[in-house]
């Protein structure tokens, strides 16, 4: 491992936000918007920054947009928290080419969910892993993401991956708190390897319960509730617990919930962080971002959260 690492706590913990990916249009990054975004994430008090992921459409971005990305993010931030960057591809060299870009500007890990298209079996997806990972620059998390993958990492295929040389957590969203639970119990040999949980309204339960963090969509746009969720429940402070999470859960249904597709939570962070004059609310083809309709929508729960100042 190359010391860029070096910045990663082993387990990583806390709230390590997927952030967005601000576009002007289909090949231009919204670049001041971008700026804007991780000055406005690293100043709620996060643990962490994962680009690249599903919040940040990176399926849907060409290669060049993604090493753009990559090279402005990693400058900004320039050490002051580590910053995750996802590779998962359907072709493995793409893979790897994507870890080297990320060591190449300074990034502390990589982040990999399962190769989507043909779905892997267990033991194809850990013999992938086995021979990916030696390839890698940088520490390895694995990403459960089942809903689009059309695989999911087994208990036991995590339990075994975590024997391998440079893999050091996984970010589960599954939503499956059996799961996260049956990896928490397989993995107690190994403290260093962090459990993160992707799916916000699971983050209290998933910290009191022993789990590291989360990886909380909303901490795009309101970072500190979640940092402060996270630590009320690192300190059992229960009274505050259900007051936090219970605003996690408002932002749940008033934001991710507006519009009819499965693109409405992506829709709903690009839609807020547009009302709040951070960043452009484009998205990557085929998606579109929320007409006047839904945006009046989004606009009238985010006054009434106290996110943006009614008009």
């Amino acid at each position: 491992m190359e010391s860029n690492s070096n910045l990663l706590p082993s387990p990583l913990q806390g709230i390590i936000p997927p952030m967005i990916t601000p576009l002007l249009g289909r090949e231009t990054l919204d670049v001041a918007g971008l700026e804007r975004l991780i000055e406005h994430i690293l100043g709620g008090g996060v643990h962490g920054l994962f680009i690249l992921g599903t919040t940040g459409e990176a399926p849907s971005l060409s290669y060049r947009l993604r090493y753009e990305l990559i090279d402005r993010a990693c400058k900004q931030v320039n050490g002051r928290v580590p910053v995750l960057v996802g590779i998962t591809d359907t072709c493995f060299t793409e893979s790897i080419n994507m870890a080297n870009k990320a060591r190449d500007a300074g990034a502390q890990a990589v982040v990999l969910a399962p190769p989507y298209y043909f779905p892997a079996g267990q033991a194809e997806l850990l013999e992938y892993l086995e021979h990916l990972t030696p390839e890698l620059p940088l520490p390895l998390f694995l990403y459960n993401m089942p809903s689009l993958t059309k695989a999911v990492i087994e208990p036991q295929t995590v339990r075994a991956a975590a024997d391998i040389n440079g893999i050091v957590g996984l970010k589960d969203s599954s939503g499956n708190m059996v799961y996260f639970h049956q990896l928490q119990s397989l993995l107690k040999d190994h403290p260093d390897f962090a459990l993160l949980i992707g799916r916000e309204e699971l983050l209290a339960e998933t910290v009191l319960l022993g789990g590291h963090g989360g990886i909380s969509g909303g901490a795009n746009f309101i970072p500190k509730l979640y940092v402060d969720l996270y630590n009320a429940a690192r300190s059992r402070d229960l009274p505050t617990i259900e007051a936090l999470h219970e605003k996690v859960m408002q932002i749940s249904s008033a934001i991710y919930s507006v519009g009819r597709y499965e693109s409405s939570y992506l829709k709903g962070v690009k839609c807020t962080l547009s009302c709040m004059n951070i960043c452009s609310d484009f998205l990557a083809e085929p998606f579109h971002r929320f007409r006047s309709t839904e945006r009046d929508v989004i606009r009238r729960h985010l006054e009434e959260l106290g996110i943006v100042k009614k008009q």
